[in-house]
């Protein structure tokens, strides 16, 4: 696969509908929009949080388990940055850098913020329907301040 800079208004046209891939599911999952995912991935995708959550599924599974594991938590946003692309034809591969705080309750009963930082790697395809990720994949880096309920459950 190729990492050279792009150079012609095609591929920086990839690189901006990617990216809106990217963003966009980032919005869904902070707004709860989770049907809204559907928009973003292939029907056959496989989203793989295994490093950090130890849930891997389809997208029906993962949408499930989303909306179950993320109900007791009060706030959270993903920022998204610094995007690596690898173009092979009608494939690509991304590797963007996620920081995802989350404010939970912690272990006194108060609100806490918890901080989650690790690589998004993406497997995309080019569509009839343009870009769309064909597979997800969470490099775990660190998490800080994680209540220890919380801690149990993704040691």
């Amino acid at each position: 696969m190729s990492t050279e800079n792009y150079t012609t208004s095609a591929d920086a046209n990839d690189r901006f509908e990617i990216q809106d891939l990217l963003v966009g599911y980032c919005y869904a999952v902070d707004d709860r929009d989770f049907d809204a995912l559907d928009r973003f991935f292939t029907e056959d995708a496989i989203i793989d949080y295994r490093e950090m959550v130890g849930v891997k599924g389809s997208l029906a599974e993962i949408k499930a388990f989303l909306r179950e594991s993320l109900a007791p938590i009060t706030a959270v946003q993903h920022a998204v940055m610094t995007t690596q692309y690898r173009f092979d034809g009608d494939h690509c591969e991304t590797r963007t850098v996620c920081n995802n705080p989350m404010v939970v309750l912690g272990d006194d009963g108060q609100a806490q913020t918890m901080f989650f930082g690790l690589w998004y790697i993406h497997q995309l395809r080019r569509t009839e329907q343009g870009w769309r990720i064909a597979s997800l994949y969470e490099k775990k880096c660190f998490n800080h301040n994680l209540p220890d309920y919380i801690r149990q459950q993704v040691a």
